[in-house]
């Protein structure tokens, strides 16, 4: 394929990339989503994300019918990548996409789940030790010395099998072995200072050696200096002065001079050019020596040493997976022909202090008091009541099932879908508001495929009186359709009579806290209305008034919504 012919890849960038890295380069960082190479060629990453999701998986893509689905998916990417071990595994979470082959959701998630074990089970050192080898594998650009002292670091911690079977038949005497020549041989095959005490002493020889001959007049006065004048006097005196600064024997010094030298500077320069040659030579043949002794370390281990560099990617993918895993609590979700049902679901982009909360739509088989066999569920209840909060953790959960990842309930079931269609509400209220979100929600039901409507109070784009209808025939049009939704409204009264297979569920406030904060049971009651309770918020503005004329205001409110309701309301917030 051309570069162009990728989705999101135009001219200008397919020209960046043939500057940067030539088209055949290029290609196959497309082809094995390799963020961080294209953005290294000057691609902006955000960009080389979007590139290679559509690249690697554009049919899972289609599963996000709005911008809003889309945005869960991309807040959850985002969050799962904090949790990543390496660069590279953070790019490789960025550009994970639904899954449209259900075996492959599950060998995904049987290698997420492996490694979330896996990392619950390693104390706090263990945990500390593996991180750095991580650190240290990705400061070192991912070479095979940092490879191997990565996988060297995973034995250590004694994981083996899972995640990192790709390690249990490695030979770790081998690999240390290895590791040791490695760190001496660089990607050009030099080799390093400290390899070899005997190649350190002739390249510091050399070095002296060379500096010398680079400043050979100096040589000559240094020496006159001395005051020798005689010839052979002077010849003797440089070889001495030069061993003494090289660290060499007069004789070794001495085999380098010349026997027909012209004068003292001949002599003087064609010595020092001489000895630094030679021990040139010297250096090269040492070098080329010891170079084989380490290569012959590495090619002992060679299947070993392979086996690390191959593994250890694939593992800080697998690992970076788990630990996101682990850090939320996140489990293995069911699989339901037509219905999505959670126990104990929770909100990820919510705080550690929420109450999980128990849901379903569709047909389900979890052991719970959720209903199953409703088509559509018509969510009403309490200003600030959770019900938007319920909608995106089911879109959550449907999104993170359909990549092959666990979510974040005690029990779930999730069916598989084509399309997820999750619609926040709007403040704005007009026309073209009502338009776009119809354009946006409709064409979804009207196509082909399992949809999923998850839409949140038609009436803040409308209004109440029409936005019932429109909830009417959208419910309507989703059990025609054979799809399933969830719809939030403060409507319920308002609708027509629903379909046999639609089912209203309520969430209820339950007064004030001692703070006249809003208290309330985020766990819908099934089959029933709930109430926004305005009583609740109007003795909250009546205990906070700041000065009697506002408080009478807020009186005269308490009289229109039930004086009687709010005085029993503030009566028993516990408030001082």
């Amino acid at each position: 394929m051309r570069l162009e012919d990728y989705w999101g890849v135009g001219p200008k960038t397919a020209e960046t990339l043939r500057e940067a890295v030539g088209e055949a380069a290029a290609v196959a960082a497309i082809e094995s989503a390799d963020v961080r190479a294209l953005a290294d060629a000057g691609v902006p990453r955000g960009r080389a994300v979007r590139v290679l999701r559509r690249a690697n998986g554009a049919a899972g893509m289609d599963l996000f019918g709005t911008g809003d689905a889309r945005d869960v998916y991309d807040r959850l990417l985002t969050l799962a990548s904090e949790y990543a071990v390496t660069e590279h595994a953070s790019d490789r979470v960025r550009v994970l996409t639904p899954l449209t082959n259900p075996d492959d959701r599950e060998s995904r998630l049987d290698d997420v789940l492996q490694a979330r074990d896996a990392w619950a089970g390693l104390d706090e050192s263990a945990r500390e030790d593996v991180l750095a080898a991580f650190d240290a594998y990705d400061e070192a650009g991912g070479t095979d010395r940092a490879a191997v002292s990565c996988a060297l670091a995973l034995r250590d911690a004694g994981l083996t099998g899972g995640t990192f079977a790709a390690l249990d038949d490695v030979d770790d005497a081998a690999l240390r072995d290895a590791e040791a020549a490695l760190e001496y041989l660089d990607a050009d095959g030099d080799v390093a200072a400290g390899a070899d005490e005997t190649l350190d002493r002739l390249r510091e020889n050399r070095d002296a050696a060379q500096s010398l001959a680079d400043s050979a007049f100096d040589v000559i006065e240094t020496v006159r200096e001395r005051g020798v004048r005689d010839a052979d006097a002077f010849q003797s005196a440089v070889v001495e002065y030069v061993a003494s600064e090289t660290d060499l024997t007069r004789g070794r010094v001495e085999s380098a001079a010349p026997s027909d030298a012209v004068d003292t500077a001949d002599f003087v320069s064609a010595t020092l050019r001489g000895l630094a040659d030679s021990l040139a030579d010297e250096v090269a043949a040492r070098e080329a020596e010891v170079r084989e002794e380490l290569e012959a370390d590495v090619e002992a281990a060679g299947d070993d040493v392979d086996a690390a560099v191959l593994a250890v990617s694939d593992i800080a993918f697998e690992l970076s997976l788990g630990r996101f895993a682990a850090e939320y609590g996140l489990t293995r979700p069911g699989h339901a022909e037509d219905g999505v049902a959670v126990e104990g679901a929770r909100n990820l982009f919510l705080g550690d202090d929420v109450q999980p909360v128990t849901y379903a739509v569709g047909d389900h088989g979890l052991d719970v008091e959720a209903p199953s066999g409703d088509r559509v569920a018509v969510l009403t209840g309490a200003n600030s009541g959770g019900k938007t909060t319920l909608l995106e953790t089911l879109c959550q959960v449907v999104v993170l099932a359909s990549m092959g990842l666990p979510v974040p309930a005690a029990a779930a079931e999730v069916g598989t879908f084509d399309t997820v269609v999750f619609h926040r509400r709007h403040a704005s209220f007009n026309a073209g508001v009502l338009e776009s979100t119809l354009k946006s929600i409709v064409p979804p039901l009207s196509g082909e495929g399992r949809t999923l409507m998850l839409v949140d109070e038609f009436e803040a784009i409308t209004e109440p009186g029409r936005a019932a209808d429109l909830l009417n025939g959208l419910v309507e049009l989703t059990v025609d359709r054979g799809a399933l939704g969830a719809y939030v409204t403060h409507l319920a009264d308002d609708l027509s009579p629903l379909p046999d297979v639609a089912r209203v569920d309520g969430i209820f406030a339950e007064g004030l806290t001692g703070d006249l904060e809003l208290k309330v049971d985020y766990q819908p009651r099934f089959g029933t209305v709930g109430k926004s309770t305005p009583e609740f918020i109007v003795s909250r503005l009546v205990a906070n008034a700041s000065d009697r004329t506002e408080r009478q205001g807020f009186e005269r409110l308490a009289a229109a919504v039930g004086e009687e309701a709010v005085q029993r309301t503030l009566s028993d917030a516990d408030w001082n």
